[in-house]
């Protein structure tokens, strides 16, 4: 059954974080065209999405994805792509399904060839637009800025936690820093909430305990990971090992990260920014967001980083409470940035 968004009543409560996307992030200009893409679960938030674009003025297109076809997608939808490549501005806020990635991949190919400026919102809730999309993104953004020059020049960075995490991540300058930290150009889409800076490692050794959560839809599944922590190995860049109490999630993981021959690769070396963020609340858009580090085994994003390997798969995998060294000085002790 067809939803008609603009009739949709959604939670006041909504509306800062709504107003912080049009606004503030994507700053879409009346003169602009958006197109939204949404699905059933998501309707509400994406409902008030389009209370804000109405009050921007600009013109829009939206897209509920079950009207298109049946959920797990194999494709995405063609006159999605369509409309999205005659866009300025795009947003995507969707519950993810099983075995998806690909058909966000292939948006992801038209946002990057016509540089459109598009918020990331996988997995979107509503306690999240009413805790990370409440960030002053413009913080953020000096923050992120300002971690992102101290790291781009290093060569290793060490993270360490209580829990047992003790990585290197070996860097190289040909491999790029990014910032996505809420606030979107053109020449990088992001997620929102944003605030993090990223890169794709030349190599990474060591234990890293995933006491926080993992990605894509497994997130959905297991949640927040505090009492059944994921204990990875990694070792030249490549997964080594993984285990965890619960069996389950250990199987799930290490199928997710063998499906094809870059999958247990690390791809993403990223450090959260978004002061907004003091818990996790087991959803993956916002707690990789969180001040700290987090990694992805697979896509390294390379058309971004500058990494020239691919992977069909890409799983994030987030800690608690970093100590983070950039060479030899310090950034940041039992989670707080000391810069």
């Amino acid at each position: 059954m067809s939803i008609d968004l603009a009739e949709i009543t959604f939670d006041p409560e909504l509306a800062q974080g709504a107003y912080n996307a049009v606004f503030v992030c994507l700053k879409v200009q009346p003169t602009e065209k958006v197109t939204l893409i949404t699905d059933h679960e998501s309707a509400e938030i994406a409902a008030s999405i389009v209370a804000e674009l109405r009050n921007n003025g600009c013109s829009f297109r939206t897209f509920i994805l079950e009207d298109y076809a049946p959920r797990p997608l194999v494709d995405m939808p063609a006159p999605v792509l369509e409309d999205l490549a005659s866009s300025q501005v795009s947003i995507f806020a969707v519950k993810a399904q099983p075995n998806e990635l690909k058909t966000r991949m292939q948006m992801c190919d038209v946002v990057n060839r016509n540089k459109i400026r598009h918020a990331h919102m996988v997995n979107i809730e509503k306690h999240i637009m009413m805790e990370g999309m409440r960030a002053d993104f413009n913080l953020v953004d000096e923050l992120t800025l300002r971690v992102m020059n101290i790291v781009n020049k290093a060569h290793v960075i060490r993270a360490v936690t209580k829990a047992g995490t003790d990585i290197r991540a070996t860097l190289s300058p040909e491999f790029k820093w990014l910032k996505t930290s809420g606030i979107i150009s053109r020449d990088k889409w992001g997620n929102l909430p944003g605030g993090e800076t990223f890169t794709s490692p030349l190599e990474v050794n060591g234990t890293f305990v995933v006491d926080g959560v993992v990605g894509d839809y497994l997130c959905a599944k297991y949640g927040d990971l505090k009492d059944t922590p994921l204990t990875l190995t990694v070792e030249g860049n490549r997964l080594r090992s993984a285990s965890c109490e619960n069996k389950e999630l250990e199987a799930d993981f290490w199928s997710y990260t063998h499906r094809d021959a870059n999958s247990d690769r690390v791809g993403e070396f990223a450090i959260g920014t978004n002061l907004a963020l003091t818990r996790v609340v087991g959803n993956i858009l916002q707690d990789e967001k969180i001040p700290g580090v987090h990694m992805a085994f697979g896509d390294p994003y390379g058309t971004h980083t500058g990494a020239d390997w691919t992977s069909s798969t890409h799983i994030d995998v987030v800690g608690r409470e970093f100590d983070i060294w950039a060479d030899e000085q310090q950034i940041m002790k039992a989670g707080r940035f000391l810069v």
